[in-house]
């Protein structure tokens, strides 16, 4: 079992990423871009539904040390790959998939939005899990914006470049994805948590609960949104809202949808019970943290993932085994499923004191359930994607 706390040393730090640049360049870096992943406390799927979300930027990041070339190329390496990519700004073409397409994406929507791009070399290395749930393309494409706005001299704008990130994911990548990765990539605080309405892009800080601690617990298990049921499970969405004559589900009230349910598929009225039931417990969530209530707060994220697997069916066994070990764990407020969904992460919130104990707990209990070996960290609420200063500089 890997157990992590998030005092621990990160997989690649600023240090061994500018140490590699380096290396394979023969001087320092110009700059240095962190872009961390995020996790959802509650909220999922309401995004692209024009709703509520809940989410927050941690500890674990994408970084890149570049610095500006002649010409209109990038050259990338990648520590976690252990690979280089290249290619030319100029007329941008896709290559079937992986890690370089992400950037590519990245820089065909800025050029798309009248951007001026210029060519760099640098290395990316994270410690973003990948499928996990927690959002590495999105940490990696927002890495990528902030790397070309550097290089190219241009203004930094997160809420901007989320929306872009956005349609590198939608149109290059193929995922219909919706603002919230990015977003929270973009703007997260430190120490909070923010709920953003998708439909507005207002945005509201919230502090976890004093003497509280979130910890991501990681199956082992990983899916593939562009070949999952990720795209499906919009497609039903957008398919319910039609029949109910509104513009997005978000426009849907819990009466209105007892009301007039009998309208939709079986199918159909679940899904959208679940992205109705979710906007709510969303919004409600947000005031129990403001309350510092997290018994509440844990028994929504509680609620929340009953709706996933029974109502939008996006949990999985291993991710169901991995709730109820932790739901049974002393200490614990609340857990559910985070991401996607179809593998990947649970998140938790427990009582901070509590944390120790219940890692070893929930890494054996799960161990014993699935024969599978997960990995526990916790993880702090950090600020979103930024230049970091390099040493002695």
């Amino acid at each position: 079992m890997a157990v992590a706390g998030a005092a621990q040393a990160a997989a690649w730090n600023a240090e061994q990423v500018a140490a590699a640049f380096r290396s394979r360049f023969g001087t320092d870096p110009s700059w240095l871009v962190r872009s961390p992943g995020r996790v959802n406390l509650i909220g999922e799927h309401t995004d692209y539904n024009e709703g509520f979300v809940l989410p927050m930027a941690i500890d674990r990041a994408v970084w890149i040390a570049l610095r500006a070339r002649a010409g209109r190329d990038v050259v990338a390496t990648s520590l976690d790959f252990a690979e280089e990519k290249a290619f030319s700004l100029d007329g941008l073409r896709r290559e079937g998939r992986g890690w370089g397409e992400y950037l590519k994406g990245t820089a065909w929507a800025l050029a798309e939005a009248g951007d001026r791009l210029a060519g760099w070399e640098g290395i990316l290395a994270g410690d973003v899990p990948i499928g996990a749930g927690l959002s590495s393309s999105a940490a990696l494409e927002m890495a990528a914006a902030r790397a070309f706005a550097a290089v190219s001299g241009g203004p930094w704008d997160p809420v901007r470049m989320a929306k872009l990130a956005r349609r590198a994911e939608n149109e290059w990548v193929g995922v219909g994805c919706g603002i919230m990765d990015p977003l929270i990539i973009g703007v997260g605080r430190a120490g909070h948590a923010t709920l953003i309405d998708c439909r507005s892009l207002e945005m509201r800080p919230v502090p976890l609960p004093q003497g509280t601690v979130v910890a991501v617990l990681d199956t082992s298990t990983r899916r593939e949104l562009t070949g999952s049921a990720y795209n499906e499970r919009r497609a039903q969405c957008e398919e319910a809202a039609r029949a109910l004559g509104v513009k997005s589900l978000r426009d849907v009230t819990p009466s209105a949808l007892e009301a007039r349910g009998e309208w939709l598929s079986d199918t159909l009225r679940r899904r959208a019970r679940h992205i109705v039931t979710e906007n709510a417990r969303t919004v409600e969530a947000a005031e129990a943290m403001k309350a510092g209530d997290a018994r509440r707060l844990g028994r929504l994220m509680n609620e929340s993932h009953s709706s996933m697997r029974d109502d939008f069916e996006i949990s999985t066994p291993m991710l169901d085994a991995m709730v109820e070990c932790a739901q049974a764990a002393v200490g614990c407020d609340g857990a559910r499923m985070t991401g996607g969904g179809f593998g990947g992460c649970v998140v938790a919130l427990m009582d901070e004191a509590a944390a120790p104990a219940f890692l070893d707990a929930v890494g054996r209990s799960y161990s014993e359930r699935t024969g599978l070996t997960p990995s526990l960290y916790l993880c702090r609420p950090e600020g979103g994607t930024s230049l970091a200063p390099l040493a002695g500089k």
